[in-house]
């Protein structure tokens, strides 16, 4: 009997001062209160550069490419398909993919421009 209430008292003891110790250790880390705040606004500036800006410049840089597409142009189209810009109509072109046959796809399909000449007819 005596043997467990000795185990019992070194068991209460030992978790007394692991609790003491977890207090202290809790206590030196909440020292500043402006940790937080500093460690968060440094995340929203790695999550800013890495992921906000470079979407943005992709989206300026597409709005800029259908904005300066013509009639005549030789562009490609997110599918894959390359034409010539025969006409262009609200969110609508026309595209000549080969000699008298024309399609209409959306404007915002096109993903790119190719060099004039590019297509062989």
């Amino acid at each position: 009997m005596n043997s467990i209430v000795n185990f019992i008292s070194s068991f209460f003891s030992t978790a007394h001062a692991s609790t003491a110790a977890t207090t202290t250790t809790t206590a030196a880390h909440h020292s500043s209160p402006y940790s937080t705040v500093i460690m968060l606004v440094v995340f929203f500036v790695i999550f800013y550069f890495l992921l906000i800006r470079p979407q943005s410049k992709r989206a300026k840089q597409q709005r800029e490419l259908l904005a300066s597409i013509g009639q005549g142009d030789e562009v490609i189209t997110s599918g894959g398909m390359m034409g010539k810009v025969t006409a262009i109509e609200d969110s609508i072109v026309s595209l000549e993919i080969a000699n008298g046959v024309v399609i209409k796809v959306q404007k915002g399909s096109i993903s790119g421009t190719m060099p004039k000449g590019s297509i062989i007819k």
